[in-house]
């Protein structure tokens, strides 16, 4: 007699656990919850922040419309900052794509000591970016700089030659660039690994049946088939690069004379360091429409030659 609610209990539990209409969204609730109050949150505060005079200091905010959109829009910093962003974003992802590719491909093969190849290109994706940027941070030294010290000891420099990395301009965003492939290259090349696993093994042995050599087997079979996944790789880079201050931050700074500034980095100075929380919240938000575009744009061009 008393076994008999115990039952129904167990019955009940399993009832719901088979039950796919309430299962998944009991599982998918914890997930849509730290979403919403990690983003959120504060995505709502800074449209909020954007449209009000709100300071550090301020003890009351007041309604100012679209009054700090117009004064970022008419800085020079902030068109200098875009055009930094779209370069160091467009460049340093092409590299991203090609040497990704070309270590997926040479993972693919059977080598000694594989997995500790696999192991130092995860690394840097594992490694905290800001004690990864700290790193580079040496490396480009003006004086204790290894680049600088090797390229001098095997002719690549003359002896008055020094190059500054991080004080000239064009120097400044090379480094900028190096590192932010440095940094996605990882993931890149796991993502892409991953498609090559799944393409079957019996189209690449027909293909050499044929008589077609590696670039044409490239070109005209592995690429395509690994073209939606690549997609959602370079949408992955894009969406890093484009956010990321903490490089610019380490590195830079935004100098000299904010030649190296970018969207977010240019945000963080004018909303945290600078005070005006208003001016940040706008700076920042310009982010938020470009990458829904190129986001959108990606998913449908994934999913059409995934389809084709």
């Amino acid at each position: 007699m008393i076994a008999a609610p115990a039952a129904d209990k167990g019955r009940a539990r399993w009832s719901f656990v088979d039950n796919e209409r309430r299962l998944w969204p009991t599982m998918l609730a914890p997930a849509i919850i730290y979403i919403a109050l990690l983003v959120g949150v504060p995505f709502v505060l800074s449209l909020f922040y954007s449209v009000s005079n709100a300071t550090v200091g301020s003890r009351g905010i007041q309604f100012v419309g679209l009054e700090n959109f117009r004064r970022i829009v008419e800085s020079g910093t902030f068109w200098l900052s875009l055009k930094n962003t779209v370069m160091i974003t467009v460049v340093s992802q092409f590299l991203v794509i090609v040497c990704a590719n070309i270590l997926a491909l040479a993972l693919t093969g059977e080598f000694r000591g594989k997995w500790l190849v696999r192991f130092l290109i995860l690394l840097p994706w594992v490694a905290p970016i800001s004690l990864g940027s700290i790193g580079w941070l040496w490396i480009f030294d003006s004086i204790y700089s290894v680049i600088n010290w090797t390229a001098r000891a095997v002719g690549l420099i003359g002896p008055h030659e020094w190059p500054i990395w991080l004080g000239e301009p064009t120097l400044a965003k090379t480094s900028i660039i190096i590192v932010n492939v440095w940094r996605i290259v990882p993931l890149a090349t796991v993502i892409i690994l991953a498609g090559l696993s799944s393409i079957p093994q019996d189209i690449h042995d027909a293909a050499q049946v044929d008589g077609a050599g590696f670039w044409r087997r490239y070109f005209e079979i592995t690429g395509p088939l690994i073209m939606p996944i690549t997609l959602v790789a370079l949408l992955f880079g894009i969406i890093f690069t484009f956010t990321d201050m903490i490089v610019v931050f380490v590195l830079t700074r935004g100098g000299p004379y904010d030649t190296t500034q970018v969207i977010a980095s240019w945000a963080y100075f004018t909303g945290i360091q600078g005070g005006d929380l208003a001016g940040g919240a706008a700076i920042s938000l310009f982010l938020f429409p470009v990458l829904a575009i190129v986001a959108v744009v990606f998913l449908l061009f994934a999913k059409r030659a995934e389809v084709t």
